[in-house]
């Protein structure tokens, strides 16, 4: 029963941020005068639809509850179906139109967000994002290292520190048979403390590595508050994603520390157990990830058909569909063997 309320309840989380993603794109679609063939949420065989109609767009819920799509006409440029009058066709949209069309699918991820945060801010209370200590464990690598009370975390092995945010992913990459760095502001003094994580286990066995460090769980009430606490906590993340893709980039991360469907599906459970606020709170948290990673100007991302935009504007032509078309194809390719992979990963860490 429990694994039956998370399964609806992830393909409901999912079925949201990928309605509002595609939606972005087919709202501004329309609003310019861009035909689109379909709106589907989902993969795969259809299992539900509206009936086509001349000059509307049939509905779609495909069977796989992953990802969801909006086919636009003149997508590609050699889209020579004559049944589309030539200008609702995208490819022959100014620049500046197909930039906001191909922009607000993760725009309206990162409204979402905003949204959901906001709401969290003004009914819950906005939590503190201030990387300021409110306590450390008793006899624990921090206390014994000297943090205190109120002191301030600046930075972690070199790494500055903004938001609390930044505190747990660099302790999150911190080596943990390692000592680390952290610099400390105290009464308007840095000062430098080295300190080595403690192996500890849970009841179930598994093993984690804590620094002792409790952080600040102050909040503050009011709309400005609540306004001020989801701009700079999608700013956090957004930093927590740059830093994820730099380290990953570097090899300091591997791949194991990626997470996808399988993944997500675990995470979904774990927020069921923790309370409705949890569970909206990974609403915003998926958003922003879906927004920001598709920005990223890659094949087969909005971020790499926008980034073929902005070639465009500078050379004054399009490039040659056929080589972007390819290269869309040889990301799509690449990206689904990526998927292959960390979903590998998943199932491995469940197991």
């Amino acid at each position: 029963m429990q694994f039956l309320i998370t399964l609806i309840l992830f393909i409901l989380i999912l079925g949201v941020i990928v309605l509002v993603h595609e939606f972005g794109h087919f709202f501004f679609a329309r609003k310019f005068g861009v035909h689109a063939y379909e709106f589907s949420i989902g993969m795969g065989p259809k299992i539900w639809g509206t009936k086509p109609k001349k000059g509307k767009t049939p509905f779609n819920i495909r069977a796989i509850p992953i990802g969801g799509y909006v086919s636009l006409a003149g997508e590609e440029i050699d889209d020579d179906d004559k049944s589309v009058p030539k200008e609702a066709k995208l490819f022959n949209k100014p620049i500046w139109q197909r930039f906001l069309i191909m922009f607000f699918g993760a725009g309206n991820n990162f409204i979402l967000a905003f949204i959901i945060l906001f709401g969290i801010g003004l009914f819950y209370g906005a939590p503190s994002l201030s990387p300021v200590i409110n306590g450390v464990t008793d006899n624990s690598p921090a206390e014994k290292a000297g943090l205190k009370q109120g002191d301030i975390i600046t930075n972690i092995n070199g790494n500055n520190i903004y938001f609390i945010d930044d505190v747990q992913v660099y302790m999150i990459m911190a080596s943990k048979d390692e000592t680390s760095t952290f610099k400390i502001k105290r009464n308007d003094e840095v000062r430098e403390y080295k300190i080595k994580p403690e192996k500890v286990k849970d009841e179930e066995g598994k093993e984690s590595y804590k620094f002792g460090i409790v952080y600040n769980t102050g909040k503050s009430q009011g709309i400005l508050n609540s306004f001020k606490y989801a701009c700079k906590k999608i700013v956090a993340l957004c930093h927590q994603m740059i830093v994820v893709i730099c380290n990953l980039v570097n090899g300091h991360l591997g791949l194991k520390s990626l997470s996808g469907p399988v993944g997500i599906f675990s995470i979904v459970g774990e927020a069921k157990d923790t309370g409705v606020l949890n569970i909206f709170y990974l609403i915003a948290l998926l958003s922003v990830n879906i927004g920001f990673v598709n920005l990223i100007p890659l094949p087969a991302f909005d971020g790499g058909r926008i980034f073929f935009l902005i070639i465009e504007a500078i050379k004054g032509s399009p490039v040659d569909p056929k080589i972007e078309n390819t290269i869309h194809n040889i990301g799509f390719v690449l990206l689904m063997l990526l998927m292959l992979v960390i979903t590998f990963n998943d199932i491995l860490k469940i197991l």
